[in-house]
């Protein structure tokens, strides 16, 4: 036989259909409820298991479940009354019963502001009732956000910048929410192909850093007063105009930063995957690009991405002729990523070396010597 403990566990499984219910204003109540109807143990025990459910009943102490039994003959005990219905009439007797009269009298209340200042969020409240009782104490900065926006959907500020009367914090803490809402408020007045908040909605956000060393001293004293080590905002490195006809792009920070003195050269801080950060530079249409990473599957994919934006780009010392000189038997990231595009066919052929036994030579294992005289064959 059910015993309360377990009623109270399947009742509370039902409180998410409640509120779907209430969120959908449909009828819920009477709730029955699955009744276990095998007795157990022996006779005593039976009867123990009945007395406990009648003694938490309506009937007994004002609220919760009812009961409704019928006369059953059973193999075991012979002729007895058994619950053949257990059920809540009403809504006071369900949530007094799972303890969420509190948190349902705020969800109300709650459902009351979101729909009537934005209906088209009644549908996500049926979808998703529990997120209002989650963020139960927010609703009324969430839905200031959400006026903001619907008023000035394309702002153009930084989060800390929207005279929006709540702290910057706020926004930060709750994108995830406000972005599910913010999408069905302003659907047309979006960014759909990027999950950055910022992006998404319109803002200004702080902008990677692109770093990068001016080699040819003749331009760093005419553009930068002789500052040669940089690091500016994306959007500003992308129209930076500088007269150089030849870029190396460098993975590993010691090389970019003992790249010698070169004339017409600019060096850049590749800094990994984040290389798609270099997608759009003007001055990267106009020059000589060579590229140089780790030689492991990973070099050769970003060598691969670079590529999708400037395809006369070469690699440097990624080759099997250096790595047959240097390699010391280091070990890459594994991958199951057997073919990339963009890649020439020697270069293809040290990726599957690379990929089937999981090498990789590191820029800093070749000798400085060696860097040098290749640089001057190839980029001097």
């Amino acid at each position: 036989m059910i015993s309360v403990k377990e009623l109270k566990t399947k009742a509370g499984r039902k409180y998410k259909l409640y509120l779907k219910a209430v969120a959908a204003r449909h009828d819920f109540f009477p709730l029955d409820m699955s009744v276990n109807k095998r007795p157990s143990g022996e006779l005593a025990d039976f009867q123990k298991e009945i007395e406990a459910l009648i003694a938490r009943s309506k009937s007994k102490i004002g609220y919760g479940y009812q009961l409704e039994f019928k006369t059953v003959q059973t193999k075991k005990f012979g002729t007895q009354d058994l619950p053949v219905r257990i059920f809540f009439d009403e809504e006071y007797d369900f949530l007094k019963f799972i303890t969420k009269q509190n948190e349902v009298r705020s969800f109300k209340k709650n459902l009351q502001l979101i729909t009537t200042e934005f209906p088209e969020l009644s549908d996500w409240t049926i979808q998703y009732p529990q997120k209002i009782t989650k963020h139960e104490q927010q609703w009324n900065d969430l839905l200031k956000v959400c006026r903001y926006f619907k008023e000035n959907p394309r702002n153009q500020l930084y989060i800390r910048e929207l005279p929006i009367k709540i702290h910057t914090k706020f926004i930060e803490r709750n994108k995830g929410i406000l972005r599910e809402l913010l999408d069905l408020i302003i659907p047309n007045q979006l960014h759909p192909d990027t999950t950055n908040f910022e992006q998404r909605f319109h803002l200004k956000a702080k902008e990677n850093l692109i770093r990068f060393r001016i080699l040819d001293p003749k331009i760093s004293t005419k553009y930068f007063s002789g500052v040669n080590d940089l690091a500016i905002p994306v959007s500003q490195f992308n129209t930076l105009q500088i007269p150089a006809k030849k870029v190396i792009i460098s993975e590993n920070e010691i090389t970019f930063l003992t790249l010698p003195p070169m004339p017409d050269t600019l060096a850049i801080f590749g800094k990994g995957f984040d290389i798609g950060s270099l997608k759009n530079v003007d001055v990267l249409h106009s020059t000589e690009i060579f590229y140089w990473s780790d030689i492991d599957v990973h070099g050769f994919q970003m060598l691969s991405q670079i590529r999708k934006y400037y395809p006369h780009t070469r690699s440097f010392l990624m080759d099997k002729t250096t790595f047959d000189a240097f390699y010391e038997g280091g070990k890459g990231t594994p991958t199951t990523q057997t073919h990339i595009d963009r890649l020439t066919p020697e270069e293809h052929d040290l990726y599957d070396l690379l990929q089937t036994q999981n090498l990789r030579l590191e820029q800093e294992h070749i000798l400085h010597d060696f860097v040098l005289g290749k640089l001057g064959e190839v980029v001097g």
